[in-house]
């Protein structure tokens, strides 16, 4: 689920930070880009840290597909729309290098510069290739990277290093020089065409954009997302904004992912014989996916709890298994009374329990039909992997605590931004994005394709 990580040192970052501030001058300056000064650089610190970030997103389960927010790189800044993503770490925009697959029209691809890419042998690009090394005939080769995802989709591109205009909770604004994917070749990317340039890659790795800003002592390695099933919601970076009371659960120490204790299925509070489900939390994919047994079974046991009622079984385009009424669904809210809640309990916790309301796994189609957002994971190519996406998330606020290797939840209202937020950002956080990359492809053989029109161009020189 994310691309290679490694255990590069804070003096190794030091060394990036140098070179950078040599090929970019006043990068750390303020909103003007005036030389350096005090005021607007040096910022009162929070616990030690300065402060968070805190992005509107927009998008929405159905029909779109993903929740996006928008990202300024380059001198001048220039707007970028990403896919959140906690599945994976490398965060990638579409370039013209030129590009072949990319879904953006040429004027708004990111366009790279000779003078921002990583070289082989620096300590950036074995921080995306981690465990493994990366394969260079030269050290000062460019850095070249390819992600593969469980759907089939793929991308490939170089690592590149360019400036990011990232405003604090507190209105100050910095610009950072960050390490990031230039993506020129875009395979499969999924049913429809991605609105989105790239994805922003919140794993827990070193090569996520949050934990190159912890490695700035920026802010912390905390991290929130809320999603509201009306469309839009909030993510914020650091941790100002974590709520107090919130239960936690232990994350997996050894994972490259957001991976819980075991967990067992609950069916109307009543237990299952489902046990011992390795869960991973993934905002990436839009719908949650269980193994092809715990999918049956609770497949199962949705359809004989609704013998007795009034629903039939229905073709719909929008996803495998729907069923219709004595008349069309307007809303969750009108089918959701039928089905049961359906309950991840976890094992070695202080009974936390992911409690899925009928609208955690439900949507209703454009045509009135009410559809099971849980799919079959085995089918979709994550063997006996668990993964609960942005459907099963919503109108929770999801904070993943990297300090502490733990994750929490709360009932929140995402609908609206937090009372904080500088007036700058209250923009309409309701308009639509989508598109879904999914979870990445890990230990699963690549399928070679036979047509010559799947050969890639690899090493592209910028």
């Amino acid at each position: 689920m994310d691309v290679k990580k490694s255990k590069a040192t804070v003096a190794l970052m030091m060394m990036f930070m140098m070179l950078f501030l040599v090929n970019f001058p006043g990068c750390f300056s303020a909103a003007s880009q005036q030389p350096i000064n005090k005021k607007s650089t040096h910022l009162k610190p929070h616990n030690g840290f300065h402060s968070s970030f805190l992005f509107p997103v927009t998008g929405n389960v159905y029909p779109l597909g993903y929740y996006s927010i928008s990202l300024s790189i380059g001198n001048p800044p220039k707007v970028f729309e990403f896919d959140i993503d906690t599945g994976s770490d490398l965060t990638w925009v579409q370039c013209d290098a030129p590009c072949t697959g990319c879904t953006k029209p040429i004027d708004h691809l990111y366009k790279p510069q000779k003078h921002i890419l990583v070289s082989c042998e620096h300590p950036s690009c074995g921080v995306v290739h981690f465990p493994e090394s990366p394969h260079c005939e030269k050290p000062d080769d460019q850095c070249d990277f390819e992600i593969d995802y469980v759907d089939h989709g793929s991308v490939l591109g170089v690592v590149v290093a360019d400036v990011f205009s990232l405003r604090f909770m507190n209105g100050s604004l910095i610009h950072l020089p960050l390490t990031f994917g230039c993506a020129y070749d875009l395979k499969n990317p999924g049913p429809y065409d991605p609105p989105a340039a790239g994805v922003l890659g919140l794993g827990n790795g070193k090569a996520s954009i949050l934990s190159q800003l912890r490695s700035f002592d920026l802010t912390r390695n905390v991290l929130g997302h809320c999603l509201s099933g009306k469309g839009g919601g909030f993510l914020f970076l650091g941790d100002d904004l974590v709520p107090s009371g919130m239960s936690w659960m232990p994350v997996s120490a050894n994972s490259k992912h957001y991976l819980s204790s075991p967990a067992e299925v609950l069916f109307d509070g009543k237990p299952t014989g489902i046990k011992d489900l390795k869960v991973v939390f993934d905002s990436g994919s839009s719908y949650t996916y269980f193994g092809f047994q715990v999918y049956e079974g609770v497949l199962n046991l949705v359809r004989e709890s609704l013998t007795e009622k009034t629903l039939d079984t229905v073709q719909d385009k929008a996803l495998p298994i729907c069923w219709k009424g004595t008349k069309p669904f307007k809303s969750v809210h009108n089918v959701k009374n039928y089905f049961s809640t359906l309950t991840l309990k976890f094992k070695d916790t202080q009974n936390i329990q992911l409690e899925l309301q009928p609208e955690a796994y439900l949507i209703v189609t454009e045509d009135g039909n009410a559809c099971f957002g849980i799919l079959n994971g085995t089918e979709a190519g994550l063997g006996d992997l668990n993964v609960i996406g942005d459907i099963s998330l919503i109108g929770k606020m999801v904070v993943y605590d990297n300090e502490k290797q733990r994750i929490g939840w709360i009932s929140a209202d995402c609908n609206r931004l937090p009372n904080s937020l500088d007036s700058n950002y209250k923009e309409d956080i309701q308009r639509p994005y989508a598109a879904n990359f999914g979870i990445l492809e890990e230990n699963h053989p690549k399928t070679q394709g036979s047509s010559e029109t799947n050969v890639r161009v690899r090493n592209r020189e910028l």
